[in-house]
């Protein structure tokens, strides 16, 4: 599989160096993806999940990816790769269900499902978990539904708790709460979310998938999908405690 390189002149250079010095033979499911997690989430939804994805960080956060050395770092990558020395982890993916002005839509997310407010008005939400109403109308700016993974990104910026991702949990995070107050919750990972947008004419939502837009959502419902994990290899030695700490909590 052709590697998958960003846009950054970082990651443009370093893929022609290894490119040079030629790869080792790998895996023919192993997916190389060089860039920051934007670019991991976007080899993911365009190639699919039915492979293993090892990330080269070379963007901001890289929380997703494994960080190259500054100094001989083609030399570290290809002999880690050469000596297939990598760990495989599989992560749950959100499913969505929403309904529109058009019809159902479906997907499916690593990071997060959030639903925002789609003009200058605030969203009036009806939030339930399973069959419980959370808030009969939560004035806000949208809510987000998050991964462990994804809860170290929007989530976070947005007051919720950072998780560790080998946790199995779902993040749900209020977003700007006006009324009720709502406080960020941990759910465990068979919850379902269920998200009914009251006056769509009005104050219309939209609902966002790992970054892709869907205007006009009515209802959405957010769970956990069974049997759809996404595989993503970290190099021997990756510790996701000491990436936490340092990259999201130390910032």
């Amino acid at each position: 599989m052709q590697p998958v390189v960003s846009r950054s002149p970082a990651a443009q250079r370093f893929a022609a160096a290894l490119r040079s010095c030629g790869l080792p033979d790998l895996p023919d499911d192993l997916g190389l993806v060089l860039g920051g997690d934007g670019t991991m989430l976007q080899a993911i939804h365009a190639r699919g999940a039915g492979h293993t994805w090892l990330g080269l960080n070379f963007g901001n956060l890289g929380f997703l990816m494994n960080d190259v050395p500054a100094e001989h770092g083609v030399d570290y990558v290809r002999s880690r790769l050469a000596s297939h020395a990598w760990q495989t982890h599989g992560f749950f993916r959100l499913g969505m269900v929403a309904e529109t002005a058009e019809g159902p839509i479906t997907g499916l997310a690593v990071n997060d499902v959030y639903v925002e407010r789609q003009t200058g008005h605030t969203c009036h939400l009806r939030v339930w978990v399973d069959d419980h109403v959370l808030a009969e109308r939560l004035t806000c700016d949208g809510i987000i539904v998050a991964t462990p993974l994804g809860s170290t990104a929007y989530s976070f910026s947005a007051g919720g708790s950072a998780s560790h991702p080998l946790t199995r949990s779902l993040h749900l995070t209020a977003i700007c709460p006006h009324a009720p107050k709502l406080a960020p919750i941990v759910l465990p990972e068979s919850a379902s979310v269920r998200i009914e947008v009251l006056d769509p004419q009005r104050r219309p939502a939209r609902a966002v998938v790992d970054g892709v837009a869907r205007e006009d959502v009515r209802q959405v419902v957010v769970a956990a999908r069974p049997g759809e994990d996404v595989s993503l290899a970290f190099f021997d030695g990756h510790d996701f405690t000491r990436t936490l700490l340092g990259k999201v909590l130390r910032r």
